[in-house]
């Protein structure tokens, strides 16, 4: 299984585990993600979520082989599932990042309500230099947290960032030694054990109620240029660059 689930002491666990392939993402772990944080809404069991990827690796953003044979073409296709699930989870969702960060790696820890970054950390999102556009809301929240100028380094440069910068600019809360990043999640994770569930719940709702309804619009309008922007030439040019191992060559588009 490249997601494992498990619920334990009140923690809903997923882990990304596809270490061969540096956790890149397929359509099928989307729809397990996704099937799992909609299934923590109704399991009383569970008071917090932890998402974690492996002790060298976070993820390294999406299967390009996978995504290419089967792009995102409409809202019911898998990474738009995730992100209506997390984004529709009423459990604190706390992240443990070790290693790499890459595109939606870095994006779904916009929306997470806790963030824990290794020292060895490296986030980036990479999307104009493979001929995309960013996603899952950052072109809204990523220049909310950092400003403009510090955004376009991320959003537009794809300038990769460490575990410090993501504290600094608002990802993450904190720094860790890699060996101590995934224990410390899930120690804040189990607080929530002994905290009213309710409150919890309804506080939560309330910090996010205010810009929901932008940020799903926002979501929206980037799904429909991203997905016309991995049928433009300048993707296909992209994609073969890095299957080819080699630079793109953007010169010819203007």
């Amino acid at each position: 299984m490249s997601i494992k689930t498990a619920v334990v002491n009140g923690v809903a666990t997923i882990e990304i585990a596809r270490p061969e392939r540096k956790n890149a993402l397929t359509g099928a772990m989307y729809e397990a993600m996704a099937e799992a944080l909609i299934a923590v809404n109704s399991d009383k069991s569970v008071r917090a979520v932890l998402i974690q990827g492996q002790p060298n690796i976070f993820t390294s953003g999406n299967d390009i082989d996978d995504f290419m044979s089967r792009p995102p073409r409409d809202e019911d296709a898998p990474v738009f599932q995730f992100m209506r699930a997390l984004l529709g989870c009423e459990k604190p969702v706390i992240a443990a990042v070790n290693g790499a960060a890459i595109g939606i790696g870095t994006t779904l820890l916009l929306h997470c309500d806790f963030v824990f970054v290794a020292d060895d950390a490296r986030l980036a999102m990479p999307f104009v230099g493979l001929g995309l556009v960013p996603e899952f809301g950052s072109s809204l929240v990523v220049p909310r947290l950092m400003g403009h100028v510090k955004a376009a380094e991320k959003l537009l440069l794809g300038d990769p960032f460490t575990g410090p910068d993501a504290v600094e600019c608002g990802i993450a809360n904190a720094v860790l030694p890699g060996s101590e990043v995934v224990a410390h999640a899930r120690r804040v994770a189990e607080r929530f054990n002994t905290l009213a569930p309710g409150a919890v719940r309804e506080s939560k709702r309330l910090m996010r109620r205010h810009s929901q309804d932008q940020l799903n619009e926002v979501i929206k309008v980037e799904a429909e240029i991203f997905a016309a922007k991995l049928r433009s030439p300048e993707a296909m040019e992209a994609f073969q660059a890095f299957f080819q191992k080699r630079a793109p060559d953007f010169s010819k588009f203007d």
